[in-house]
């Protein structure tokens, strides 16, 4: 069970993921061995499930980020979630309700690069695209 402590030590770890024991437990108030114990359980229950980083794609060379929404067309969706793997495009996807059937967050290199992936993608479906302009964070 995730209590109100837990819940602290996960935002911490959201804002920072490399923030040591020590900063968070100067920031909830816990001695560094009690919030690595905790941190541990917290994996151990798979409630942390990996540590990433964000990336800045622009200033890897990747200009565009859009949100590709696929309505697949029938019997595609199984090849589909085998074959996205392969994409190096897709950096998230989600399976979702509705009339359309997958959610991509895409990052691309220019606006070609963004028109033979959509050709990728029509083999499996109808897409829809929306360029990301900017990203509103909460802090």
């Amino acid at each position: 069970m995730v209590d109100e402590i837990d819940l602290s030590i996960l935002k911490e770890i959201q804002i920072n993921s490399r923030i040591s024991f020590a900063d968070i437990g100067r920031k909830i108030n816990l001695s560094p061995s009690a919030v690595r114990e905790r941190v541990q359980k917290l994996e151990d229950n798979e409630v942390i499930k990996k540590y990433s980083a964000d990336i800045d794609y622009a200033k890897i060379g990747y200009g565009i980020e859009a949100f590709i929404i696929l309505k697949l067309y029938s019997g595609k969706l199984k090849i589909f979630m085998n074959e996205s793997q392969q994409f190096s495009e897709i950096k998230k996807a989600y399976r979702i309700t509705g009339s359309q059937n997958i959610h991509m967050k895409v990052a691309l290199k220019n606006q070609l690069h963004l028109q033979e992936f959509i050709d990728k993608l029509i083999d499996y479906g109808d897409t829809t695209t929306h360029l990301i302009l900017s990203e509103i964070t909460k802090n």
